[in-house]
């Protein structure tokens, strides 16, 4: 039975006639599509008021589809503020409805509605249950709609977070990249969101935090464009939990700190929990254990009040990890035994086998003819291998063709490294000297000749032919002097100046003891990232525009090159990128990775190059810093 009947509704709360006319309109219509009932609630299905209203009004006159709709947007909006019990009972009543209908479409949203609720509650077995079905479901329509294609991405979504569960990461990621091909062929940017928080939150656990990084902002880019705030929660997050394995508190803290009212706002206490938990692993990293203490303790409550098993299991490591900070190491062995406990409670046997059993059995399903014949072929090698009476020979035979195909590998991998060698040099000229900077710069002292300004005109006319003469000598160079390196980027900022009006203010800083002329490094190694700063990070900008350069000591086999701007910050420019007609596509940056190991080859020492995302402390980008460690011996 529903929480409200259709009479007491009417009386304790005022609905509008607009509203009621259209619920009647609907009912009498009976359309038997999720697609079309969405389309005329879109505004309305927020409002739990109005959405009890119709689910008692499609109850009345027995629209069994308008009253299955109604039940699961009741149970998102419940689940959204982690009330999973409501939730579910919500959804169990939708299934229930929609099979009464005998409405595929309605049946395979209840069924993923429940998956996504266990799924947040940690029931495995259930979940991956409720997401199978679905997705058998939905792959067995013909000419499926586009909200049943979306019904499968969620399927998708699903299975790929219980095989993170397993910690089964590249099939999660398999998963989750093709849920992620579909959503773009549907141009469903929330969908986008999801899969690249998903395959970063797999990235992350697998270790690779730049790849992770990389997906977490691109998921925040999306969610920004659709006004997401509980997007953008989630995004940030994970921003701050990666800034907190790279040993950077200060920075987590600066987009924690805004993240848990606003979680509290939105309602979500499964977020909030795990928000407030991070808040106080940056506070332990930073020595403020009163502060960390308050914050994990508040997280692990919510995460309790709301039964998270592996948020609370969280909780309790953050708190061993405390105790063990503060040298109170039976405290931190009491929560190190605690956490245990969740997780064999988490990661118990029966879930595990169970899950495996399913996923091993819905891959098998989808590939038995393969099998099939591969068996067969299996049968027909074990029959000829046991038949044949020469295996000396032919063991000889096969070493000596797998030797000479080896020495015809290597031959063909040196053949091919050296052109790659030789490419990548050609693509770097190539990429300095594109006609798009010749033409643009040309043009630009033609103004100056146009408007009679013969010493200007002269004066970057001298800037810009030595700079195209210093870019074709060093590009037949492996490497260069630092210095040369450094006047030839004074001279390129010089030029792309002009089209500044002169605005950007440019410096270049060594440290005292750095000999300059005797460190090597690759020709137009800097160029890119300075392209990059001036034209994603700096164009968009209002106001003061900066760019340095500054050359440090690093260690005794390393220097340090920072290229710092205050332009508009690398989110905001993937946004700007997204938005364009025309994108271009710079490789610029790749290529000089991809050089900066082939000249680190000969030396002892790696390269490193990491780009940081600056914020002011209010969490909002005030900048991108590049960080180039360049071996010196």
């Amino acid at each position: 039975m529903l929480l409200f009947s259709f009479l007491s509704t009417l009386q304790a709360q005022k609905i509008s006639e607009e509203f009621v006319d259209k619920a009647e309109t609907l009912v009498q219509l009976r359309s038997k599509t999720y697609e079309s009932l969405d389309g005329e609630l879109s505004s309305e299905k927020r409002d739990t008021t109005l959405l009890r209203y119709f689910a008692d009004l499609s109850e009345k006159n027995e629209y069994l589809e308008g009253k299955s709709y109604a039940l699961n947007m009741l149970g998102m909006k419940y689940r959204n503020i982690s009330q999973y019990d409501k939730a579910v009972k919500l959804h169990e009543q939708a299934l229930k409805v929609s099979e009464e209908a005998g409405n595929t479409d309605f049946r395979i949203l209840s069924l993923n509605m429940l998956g996504v609720v266990y799924r947040r509650t940690d029931a495995i077995k259930t979940a991956l249950d409720f997401h199978q079905k679905a997705l058998e479901l939905a792959e067995q329509v013909e000419d499926p709609s586009h909200h049943i294609k979306r019904s499968i991405n969620v399927s998708l979504n699903g299975i790929g977070n219980l095989y993170q569960t397993l910690e089964q990461y590249d099939l999660a990621i398999l998963q989750f990249r093709r849920a992620l091909k579909l959503e773009e062929e549907l141009g469903n940017k929330l969908g986008l969101a999801i899969n690249h928080q998903n395959i970063g939150h797999c990235l992350e656990e697998k270790g690779d935090l730049e790849a992770a990084l990389e997906n977490y902002r691109k998921s925040l880019a999306y969610n920004e464009e659709i006004g997401s705030d509980i997007g953008r929660v989630i995004c940030k997050n994970s921003l701050a939990q990666i800034y907190l394995k790279q040993d950077m508190p200060y920075l987590a803290l600066v987009l924690l700190e805004p993240l848990m009212d606003e979680s509290k706002k939105i309602g979500d206490l499964s977020m909030a929990s795990v928000i407030y938990i991070n808040s106080g692993w940056a506070h332990t990293k930073l020595g403020e254990y009163q502060e960390a203490e308050d914050h994990i303790m508040e997280g692990l409550q919510m995460a309790q009040n709301r039964n998270i098993p592996s948020t609370i299991l969280y909780g309790y490591e953050k708190m061993s990890d405390l105790e063990n900070a503060k040298g109170d190491f039976k405290s931190a062995y009491e929560f190190y035994k605690k956490a245990d406990e969740y997780d064999k409670q988490i990661s118990s046997a029966t879930n595990l086998r169970y899950m495996n059993d399913v996923i091993i059995k819905y891959e098998n399903d989808k590939k038995n003819n393969q099998i099939a014949v591969l068996a067969k072929e299996n049968e027909i090698v074990r029959l000829r291998l046991k038949k044949n009476q020469t295996t000396l020979l032919v063991s000889a035979l096969i070493v000596g063709l797998i030797s000479s195909i080896l020495y015809i590998l290597y031959r063909q991998y040196q053949s091919k490294n050296e052109k790659r060698v030789l490419t990548l040099e050609q693509q770097m000229l190539r990429s300095q000297m594109n006609p798009h900077f010749l033409f643009n710069s040309l043009n630009s002292i033609k103004l100056y000749i146009i408007n009679n300004e013969q010493k200007n005109a002269v004066h970057y006319l001298n800037k810009f032919s030595k700079l195209v003469r210093k870019i074709l000598e060093a590009s037949s160079l492996k490497e260069i002097p630092l210095a040369e390196e450094l006047g030839t980027m004074e001279l390129y900022m010089n030029i792309e100046n002009i089209r500044f009006s002169n605005e950007i203010d440019f410096k270049i800083e060594v440290e005292e003891g750095i000999n300059i002329d005797n460190i090597k490094i690759p020709s137009l190694t800097l160029q890119p990232f300075l392209e990059n700063s001036l034209w994603h990070g700096l164009s968009p900008k209002e106001g003061e525009k900066k760019i340095q350069i500054n050359v440090k000591h690093k260690d005794r086999g390393h220097v340090t090159i920072e290229i710092v701007d205050n332009g508009v910050g690398r989110t905001m420019a993937e946004l700007n990128k997204e938005n364009r007609v025309l994108k271009k596509k710079s490789l610029g940056i790749r290529i000089t990775k991809e050089r900066l190991a082939n000249f680190a080859k000969d030396y002892q020492n790696k390269f490193d190059v990491d780009i940081l995302d600056l914020f002011d402390e209010n969490g909002d980008p005030i900048g991108t810093k590049v960080v180039l460690d360049i071996p010196t011996i």
